[in-house]
């Protein structure tokens, strides 16, 4: 006897689980180059400190920013689209569910089925079916810029604070060592999380974000080393 079972599937952590991973690996990618980058110029630990705040702070306000109206722009076209199918189902129902029923033959069902399946979802709730079967909009994923705002900022914050909390506990002569292995580290750990969270594999997302992070700090460290020099 089969029992009914609650499924929980990962897409519905998409929208927040994409602005959080992005967040906190540009927080620890982006303080880590210009810690790097001052450090290898050879500022004093106070200027390097004083970069690594004001990047956070930039950071995290730039990211929540940045997603805010990247998002809004997707949630104005969705409603948008959601507006004008309303309009079109006000304006001629018969033909909006018999297009319902062609996107469900097109994925196979059978012509007659198809349509009355069409039929008694336009019952229930036309705008929805619609939105869901015709237009892919559906509540897992459906934009929400305050929500990925939030998400980028926070995580920007966290991210970035790693870096800097190793600036504050390394030996002056050894922090460029430090802080390029420390964050290098974390940005592992963040791809194992990221790619556990969202249910993939874990050694691909960690070598990925390695490799961007450690690229990115080697290229900042060596402007800041040569101008250093000059300077």
């Amino acid at each position: 006897m089969s029992r009914l079972h609650k499924e929980s599937h990962l897409v519905s952590r998409v929208g927040w689980l994409r602005a959080a991973v992005l967040g906190a690996n540009d927080g620890i990618i982006s303080t880590a180059s210009l810690i790097l980058g001052v450090a290898s110029a050879s500022a004093a630990q106070s200027d390097i400190l004083l970069t690594g705040v004001a990047g956070l702070v930039a950071g995290a306000m730039s990211m929540a920013a940045g997603e805010y109206v990247s998002v809004s722009s997707q949630s104005d076209t969705e409603h948008a689209d959601l507006a004008r199918e309303s309009r079109e189902l006000a304006a001629d129902p018969a033909a909006e569910t018999e297009e319902l029923a062609q996107a469900y033959v097109v994925r196979g069902v059978e012509v007659g089925l198809a349509r009355e399946v069409a039929r008694q979802l336009m019952v229930k709730d036309a705008l929805g079916a619609h939105a869901r079967d015709e237009l892919g909009i559906s509540a897992a994923t459906t934009a929400r810029p305050v929500q990925a705002a939030m998400a980028s900022a926070a995580t920007f914050t966290v991210g970035a604070a790693a870096p800097l909390l190793l600036v504050l506990v390394a030996p002056t002569a050894h922090v460029i060592p430090v802080v390029a292995v420390g964050s290098l580290l974390f940005l592992s750990l963040l791809g194992a999380i990221g790619a556990r969270a969202g249910g993939a594999g874990l050694l691909k997302p960690t070598l990925r974000v390695a490799f961007w992070g450690a690229f990115a700090m080697a290229l900042t460290a060596g402007i800041g080393a040569v101008f250093g020099k000059v300077v």
